[in-house]
């Protein structure tokens, strides 16, 4: 299984629970991940993070963590079309497609292997929602891609700190 993980996940991390300079041991676990090939990050969204300042830019950034977590698959246009079109809306307009950003990269890679891709987001569902309004998790569940959020993967992957 691989672990798709989206921007508001190492956001959330760093900012709330795992802060890089006092939980090292988190990122150190988590690039461990990457570069099993257990996590990644797709382009799109390590550019959400890498345009920031501070120590979130300055470790995805770092040219090991970067080999080690970036998804290194180019998107398929098909996927990401249907992704737009049936996950949020076929007549989106400029503003919408905005307003999403890069959430319809992350599910289009996932879509490329929906038994083998899981995503990873700090999103909840709210089905209600709709056209860019959608959540991460209701587009997955519109394609039968799973979707969970943090705690779930950390748990799934055995994070822990100490023996």
């Amino acid at each position: 299984m691989l672990y798709l993980l989206d921007a508001n996940v190492m956001i959330r991390a760093h900012e709330d629970y795992y802060p890089i300079d006092r939980i090292p041991q988190f990122w150190t676990w988590l690039a461990a991940l990457g570069e099993a090939g257990a996590a990644k990050v797709p382009y799109e969204i390590y550019g959400e993070i890498a345009v920031s300042t501070g120590p979130l830019h300055d470790w995805l950034t770092d040219a090991a963590i970067s080999k080690a977590m970036l998804f290194d698959q180019k998107i398929d246009p098909a996927n990401l079309n249907l992704v737009l079109t049936q996950g949020y809306a076929s007549d989106l307009n400029d503003s919408e497609i905005e307003e999403i950003g890069q959430d319809p990269f992350l599910i289009g890679y996932a879509l490329a292997d929906v038994a083998n891709f899981t995503v990873v987001t700090k999103e909840v569902s709210a089905p209600s929602k709709q056209r860019a309004n959608r959540r991460v998790p209701d587009v997955c569940k519109t394609f039968g891609i799973r979707s969970i959020n943090d705690f779930e993967f950390y748990r799934e992957l055995n994070f822990k700190i100490g023996s």
